[in-house]
């Protein structure tokens, strides 16, 4: 087997990030993801830039490895083609607005009629039933909702999101996961199934420390800003020429962190004798560390913390992330070739199957690139081929 995935059939019905995200992660494991997209539109991100020749950069990459097929689903002739596909598909995976593919005529039960084996993914802003089912969903309202950005930012300062699109992007690798999933409960029982994520659920399911806390004492998670929720020192410390990061939640790398800047009487001290006493009385501490820390730069200060085994790190920009020597040797970065643009760059997959890796074959492919190929491939003459594209059905280039 030359991926994990080889021979798995996928249709995607997406736009921005859940649906994609989900199917480039199937993809880059093999699955042959066809990605059907509006005539003349396509997925949205294809109109965000920044662009390169006119391709948008993002698009190349949450994209990659897939097959475009431009289809317009709202006319009749569309809508079988649609329906022809799925009878032959593993997965469907979909992240339009609440009840778009029911009023194509498109449902699970519809289409699982005439393949019980069909699993079919609908990711949404807030899940297919309760209260908020019908409400857009966008990641920044939902971080919203779902309290992250009520403890992101600092104490006193306006509303800060999450830099990336977290939920988005984690109600994304829900969906891959669930679809691995089933397709594994599939081989046994012969019968595929609906699987309902959304982005609501995928951002209060990280929650993990302040539903701890507040389980537990009913106290209100906060905003902590570059500190953690339950240790210390575990948190951004200032140095002398900027900050740096360092953690030590555990009585080793206490001591080690103490004997490193110089604090050894602090080790045996009943304010700090353990992690609770360091947490609650960590503003007194942080102003003890960050009283030597200020003498010498981040660098120093990162070299000797790591030499003694405690974490510790620089504070990067994404122009440093993307040239690390680490992430260079690990082979992290990939190029892909594109029909129009030549090589892209590309983020690799984090999924280091040993036996059987995933492979970044291509970037995101061109708005129709794959139509003629996907419909012979599905039993269409060339004749019929050429019909739906004077009805505007299909575009093809």
């Amino acid at each position: 087997m030359s991926a994990p995935l080889e021979g798995v059939k996928v249709l995607e019905v997406g736009n921005f990030i859940a649906a994609p995200f989900c199917t480039m992660q199937l993809a880059d494991l093999g699955a042959d993801v066809v990605k059907i997209e509006r005539p003349g539109v396509g997925d949205i991100v294809r109109s965000t830039g920044p662009f390169i020749d006119g391709e948008s950069s993002p698009y190349l990459l949450i994209n990659r490895n897939k097959r475009s097929l431009s289809l317009d689903m709202s006319k009749e002739e569309g809508k079988a083609v649609f329906a022809h596909l799925a009878k032959e598909a593993d997965i469907i995976v979909e992240n339009l607005s609440p009840g778009a593919m029911a009023r194509l005529g498109f449902t699970y039960e519809s289409l699982s009629a005439t393949n019980p084996g069909l699993i079919y993914v609908a990711a949404s802003g807030w899940g297919e039933s309760g209260p908020y089912a019908t409400y857009p969903g966008l990641d920044m309202i939902v971080q919203a909702m779902s309290g992250l950005i009520s403890i992101t930012g600092e104490e006193g300062r306006p509303p800060v999101k999450v830099g990336v699109p977290i939920t988005d992007l984690v109600c994304a690798l829900y969906a891959a996961l669930a679809a691995v999933t089933a397709y594994h409960v599939r081989s046994i029982t012969g019968k595929g199934q609906l699987i309902d994520v959304n982005l609501f659920e995928s951002g209060v399911s990280l929650a993990v420390w302040e539903a701890g806390k507040y389980f537990a004492t009913g106290e209100i998670p906060q905003k902590l800003g570059a500190v953690h929720q339950a240790s210390a020192p575990y948190q951004a410390i200032a140095a002398a020429d900027g900050y740096f990061c360092l953690g030590a939640p555990s009585a080793p790398t206490w001591r080690s962190l103490c004997e490193v800047f110089g604090l050894t009487e602090l080790i045996e001290d009943p304010d700090y004798i353990d992690n609770p006493h360091r947490f609650a009385n960590r503003p007194a501490l942080i102003a003890r560390i960050e009283s030597v820390a200020k003498t010498q730069p981040a660098a120093h200060w990162i070299d000797e913390l790591q030499e003694a085994g405690v974490p510790s790190g620089a504070i990067r920009t994404y122009d440093e992330v993307f040239s690390d020597a680490h992430l260079k040797e690990r082979g992290f970065f990939v190029t892909a070739p594109h029909t129009k643009i030549g090589a892209t760059t590309q983020i690799g997959s984090p999924m280091h199957l040993h036996d059987t890796p995933p492979q970044i074959r291509t970037a995101g492919p061109l708005l129709g690139e794959h139509t003629s190929e996907i419909l012979t491939a599905a039993g269409y003459s060339q004749s019929e081929i050429k019909e739906l594209l004077a009805h505007g059905v299909v575009s093809a280039i």
